[in-house]
């Protein structure tokens, strides 16, 4: 069966192909304390959730994750970039067969959080692992409780480390979209 997969081709003598491939963008928001910032949109009644999102044209992964943050969590918080806690593909639908999904690790900072965008309306709440085990809340299925014991364990790791260790340096908060 031949791929529906577009391809985007290298300039140059001996073009090579690479996929061109959607990209789901999960950012997981952990506190000092250990948290992790969750929404609940009763509009999408999937239940709780990472902040997610798609990667737009012209963004790396790591300016789309923040700009699904700053939308559905509110441009007033203050977030570190830490680093990649999982990726993987998965089908999405017949137009998109596959499409990756990148899960980042950014540590709050501070500020108020007031869902915006598409999570307008939204619950949100800061969960302990020990909650969510107890609690055993609905997962919206991009949110699975073994990404999230594992984003703790590498916030945990990461934390205290100089603020560019991982990153390039990003763009100043007032280029911000």
């Amino acid at each position: 069966m031949p791929s529906r997969q577009p391809l985007i081709f290298t300039a140059g003598k001996s073009p090579r192909g690479f996929a061109a491939t959607a990209t789901a963008l999960q950012a997981i928001i952990v506190d000092e304390s250990e948290q992790i910032l969750l929404l609940n949109s009763p509009s999408r009644g999937q239940g709780w959730q990472v902040v997610s999102g798609a990667m737009e044209a012209g963004e790396s992964i790591l300016e789309g994750t923040l700009r699904e943050a700053f939308e559905e969590c509110g441009a007033g918080i203050n977030l570190r970039p830490l680093g990649t806690v999982h990726a993987e593909t998965f089908h999405y639908d017949e137009n998109v067969p596959y499409m990756n999904s990148h899960f980042y690790l950014l540590a709050y900072e501070g500020g108020e959080i007031v869902p915006g965008d598409d999570m307008i309306g939204s619950d949100f709440r800061w969960w302990r692992i020990q909650e969510l085990e107890a609690e055993q809340p609905r997962f919206h299925p991009s949110t699975r409780i073994q990404l999230l014991k594992r984003a703790v364990e590498l916030y945990r790791l990461w934390h205290r480390e100089p603020p560019n260790w991982l990153q390039p340096d990003l763009p100043s908060p007032n280029s911000r979209p």
